[in-house]
């Protein structure tokens, strides 16, 4: 069971990761309602993603997706992207999924590479459960398993044909990391 207590803030020299509220929908609507952010994220995301998408999400609904722990990913006051951590239930409790994004103009700076790590060294921290945190990602999305990478994350397996999206069974990577 998830324990939803306020988020602690996270910061790092990019960006930090907070709670979200209802003034963040804006810049968060802004920065969803991207294809190309929508091709890399699993079913759910909507595209377009509309303003009463924002404020549904940004009001409560992340704290109560299936996505666990989510924050939003804050650069210079504006909410580019959210990242998050979802501890599984029953004999899988020791792993949890890690899910990251950030909008289009905001890639290549480092910032999803910052936010991973700070999920993943909070989760060390205040999960002391979890053993192992790991990140389904589209095969396609590259820039996605660098991040991983990066964080120290290790390809764990190919996955093909193993999800679905826009219609399509689509080929997924997974990385992996465990508790040091």
């Amino acid at each position: 069971m998830i324990d939803r207590q306020p988020l602690p803030t996270l910061t790092g020299e990019r960006c930090s990761l907070r709670e979200l509220t209802v003034a963040d929908a804006p810049s968060l609507q802004r920065n969803a309602n991207d294809v190309d952010v929508w091709r890399n994220m699993f079913e759910g995301f909507p595209h377009p993603y509309t303003m009463v998408d924002a404020i549904t999400w940004c009001d409560g609904g992340a704290r109560e997706s299936r996505y666990g722990l989510v924050w939003g990913i804050d650069v210079g006051g504006q909410v580019i992207g959210c990242a998050n951590v979802t501890p599984q239930e029953g004999p899988l409790r020791c792993n949890a999924e890690v899910g990251y994004w950030i909008g289009q103009p905001h890639w290549r700076h480092g910032i999803a590479t910052e936010a991973l790590g700070l999920v993943t060294a909070w989760t060390w921290r205040a999960l002391p459960d979890i053993t192992r945190l790991y990140a389904p990602i589209f095969a396609w999305n590259t820039g996605s398993q660098a991040v991983a990478r990066k964080c120290g994350y290790l390809k764990e397996a190919d996955m093909p044909r193993s999800a679905i999206k826009d219609g399509r069974v689509i080929d997924r990577v997974q990385y992996a990391i465990y508790r040091p």
